[in-house]
């Protein structure tokens, strides 16, 4: 049973940082990344990365947001930067491996 445990979501003030971590349990993931989902909206992808370290980012993070992942260790990581108001949402962490996996969320909120 795979299992993926994100942390390090919380509360930031505009213009400042945050970093996202997420552990898999098991390997071989081809795609690992990150989604959002804001109070009344759609999940959606930040951004994704492949086994090989090709990288996709929303338009809307593109710049701000930084994906890396360690295939040895099974993580994938998303470094937040410049966090907007409109960054706040619950982030689920993605691993696809024959099946798509998502972790349970991680809340960041971003005050003004």
């Amino acid at each position: 049973q795979v299992q993926l445990v994100e942390s390090g979501g919380g509360l930031v003030q505009v213009g400042g940082s945050l970093a996202l971590s997420c552990v898999a349990s098991g390997s071989g993931f081809t795609t690992m990344g990150w989604y959002r989902q804001a109070p009344g909206k759609q999940r959606e992808l930040v951004a994704t990365i492949t086994i090989g370290g090709s990288t996709n980012y929303a338009d809307s993070v593109k710049g701000r947001f930084t994906i890396s992942r360690d295939n040895a260790k099974n993580t994938v990581n998303l470094q937040m930067n410049s966090l907007e108001p409109e960054d706040t949402a619950v982030y689920y962490c993605y691993a696809k491996r024959m099946r798509s996996y998502w972790g349970q969320g991680t809340q960041v909120t971003v005050s003004s």
